[in-house]
């Protein structure tokens, strides 16, 4: 009984730290959420330029834009520097090991991983036939726009200097509270995904007139464009993580609660089974004093 005592104040401790931390993660996830939403708007301008730009039918192309012959490969994941986020960045890694399969298979052997999160790097470490490279040191000090700024000005530096031929990242969509999709998403060179194509309607036939000119202007946008696509995956990524983190600790309390249920229940049965065992001697030593007592009157 002692040790079940133990073990039931044991889990009702668990049970306070995994509701704390839900409530914590809760309003992270709020915050996560609204820098998700204050991002989008600019986003969605940039590729609305590029968008108006394409459709005027400008012939400049970047070199952010050209696609070579893929031999080396760079691939940014991004993770948790936290744990306690049940199946999170299991399922990133193994996006992650997917990904460097599928490559060394195409006779790909000239991979780089740019791991982000401190719960990945352990991970990362094992893959062969890879090399690790640093992240900036502003994600160390939680400032997400400058980090992911001067992550993507590295990428595209080496990607212009041919030291990569392909870029990509892992991250978590943020899909809903209940549902985080492990992606890969194409970086560079420059591409617009599908769900991200936006259909311009000019009213009245109105023509746009650009200064100095669409080759400057490109030569400019590219890399906003860059900028605000790196932040928002990473930002999609935290959203996902404390989404992940909010139902794990769910998962925790409600199997504390069934543990403390069969905990308490085995506890009551010990307990009422001593009970009854001291009845029973109770009613025996009385059993056994009234037979003495009658011996004794009967020789008397």
């Amino acid at each position: 009984m002692r040790e079940l005592k133990g073990r039931i104040n044991s889990v009702h401790s668990s049970q306070k730290i995994t509701g704390a931390m839900k409530m914590i993660s809760s309003a992270r996830l709020r915050k996560a959420e609204n820098k998700l939403l204050q991002a989008e708007p600019y986003r969605r301008k940039l590729w609305e330029i590029y968008a108006h730009i394409e459709k005027s039918g400008c012939e400049f192309q970047s070199p952010l834009t050209v696609k070579r012959q893929v031999k080396k490969v760079a691939i940014v994941i991004f993770a948790s520097d936290d744990g306690l986020c049940g199946a999170f960045n299991i399922n990133l890694y193994k996006k992650l090991v997917e990904e460097v399969q599928a490559y060394q298979k195409r006779g790909i052997r000239e991979i780089t991983v740019f791991p982000v999160g401190k719960k990945i790097l352990a991970e990362v470490k094992r893959i062969k036939g890879i090399r690790l490279a640093r992240h900036p040191e502003a994600f160390e000090k939680k400032d997400y726009m400058a980090a992911t700024r001067e992550l993507a000005d590295e990428l595209m530096e080496d990607f212009l200097k041919g030291k990569y031929d392909q870029v990509g990242v892992v991250y978590a969509h943020y899909k809903s509270m209940g549902v985080q999709i492990v992606r890969l998403r194409s970086f560079l060179p420059v591409a617009v995904e599908p769900e991200e194509k936006i259909e311009t309607t000019d009213r009245l036939g109105t023509w746009y007139i650009y200064e100095p000119g669409c080759e400057q202007i490109l030569t400019m946008l590219y890399p906003l464009m860059m900028h605000a696509l790196m932040y928002d995956l990473l930002m999609e990524n935290k959203t996902s993580e404390q989404a992940a983190r909010i139902l794990a600790m769910q998962m925790a309390n409600d199997n504390a609660v069934k543990l403390l249920g069969k905990l308490q229940l085995e506890y009551n049965k010990l307990r009422q089974q001593g009970i009854t065992s001291e009845l029973l001697d109770i009613a025996g030593g009385s059993n056994r004093e009234s037979k003495a007592t009658e011996v004794l009157l009967y020789w008397m």
